[in-house]
């Protein structure tokens, strides 16, 4: 562990004072490897994979703090040494990916809908608001939140809100082992199926169809993924870890397409568009990745008709927005948080919507 980072965490916050000062807006960056995601927009680099660093790990209590810059790969490595690991299995999409990027982005792996998503994940934060103020919100233990829960308001607000230095996060033993089955089914039959697994008892981690493939993970004790892996049937893949990582890291050949790469969350059972263009389905249905030129306009409408949000992920850079239009009062709510954080936006100015 590390306990250096206090002369890098004036620095920071020095910078973002000056800025202040000029009202110049400022790129928050760790490694880069997510830059791809959102809007364009411009301002000043505010480099911080140089924060770095595990402040403080209890295995016994299932909770880390490291400081934004730290590489998830090195958090990941020290929790697989301990028999644990991060519930919500970020895609690192680069190297180097830091911590203070997953947080920033929101994403979440297949693990998703079953073990919770990374704002499930955090406990506390310390940060540097856009008032140059550096505050600490939540802590290191698990409990329910009354109010405004500031921690998990940064997940997902793509640098827009505040400057993350540290974050804490509830973490979890790895499972006893690991088993996959595939088995055949088209879009609607796989669909079906899987609403059917999501209702039994079974220990399931993973739950995606891909291209003529249903592929269910399962994840605990041997005897219990034994049983289920009887019961569900189907071949073994062989290939288990190799395929679920090239998911989640979109190694996979259907996300080397030209075409614009478009992200749905929906309801999981919500039947599959036929003419929404090549796909492959994670989440156990939640979350759609739909290869398209179709208009914005249209993809968007077919995901807000399915009660869920869609976001241009990768390509198509000359599209606006990327993101899923909100409607005045959401869109109005979004502005008074921004406010209330970062007053001047000098924040990643636009990155998620041209408004904030």
């Amino acid at each position: 562990m590390t306990n250096a980072g206090d002369d890098r965490t004036e620095a920071l916050l020095e910078a973002v004072r000056e800025a202040l000062a000029r009202r110049d807006p400022l790129v928050i960056r760790g490694s880069g490897s997510k830059d791809f995601y959102g809007r364009r927009y411009t301002g000043t680099p505010l480099e911080v994979a140089g924060h770095r660093g595990i402040v403080a790990y209890e295995a016994t209590e299932l909770v880390l703090t490291a400081r934004a810059g730290t590489p998830l790969a090195e958090i990941e490595s020290v929790l697989a040494n301990h028999g644990q690991m991060l519930p919500f299995e970020p895609p690192h999409f680069g190297l180097h990916a830091t911590l203070g990027g997953t947080i920033a982005c929101g994403l979440s792996g297949p693990r998703r809908p079953f073990s919770g998503a990374v704002r499930d994940a955090v406990l506390g934060v310390r940060l540097i608001t856009g008032h140059g103020e550096l505050l600490a919100m939540g802590g290191q233990v698990i409990k329910n939140v009354a109010g405004f829960d500031v921690p998990r308001l940064m997940v997902g607000a793509l640098g827009t809100l505040a400057v993350i230095l540290e974050i804490s996060l509830k973490v979890l033993p790895r499972p006893e082992t690991e088993r996959s089955m595939v088995l055949a089914a088209d879009p609607p039959k796989a669909l079906a199926r899987m609403q059917e697994l999501l209702r039994q008892p079974w220990p399931l981690s993973g739950l995606a169809y891909d291209h003529g493939r249903l592929l269910v993970r399962l994840a605990g004790a041997d005897a219990a993924v034994a049983a289920a892996a009887k019961q569900i049937g189907g071949e073994g893949l062989a290939e288990q870890e190799d395929y679920w990582n090239a998911l989640k890291e979109q190694r996979l050949a259907f996300f080397h397409q030209e075409s614009p790469l478009w992200r749905f969350v929906v309801p999981p059972a919500h039947p599959h568009p036929a003419d929404c263009g090549d796909s492959v389905i994670d989440w156990g249905g939640g979350l759609r990745w739909v290869r398209s030129t179709d208009s914005a306009a249209r993809l968007f409408a077919l995901s807000r008709h399915a009660g869920g949000h869609a976001c241009l992920f990768r390509g198509g850079d000359d599209v606006e927005p990327r993101f899923q239009p909100l409607p005045s009062p959401l869109l109005g709510l979004h502005q008074r948080i921004k406010q209330a954080f970062d007053p001047y936006r000098i924040f990643n100015r636009g990155r998620l919507y041209a408004e904030l």
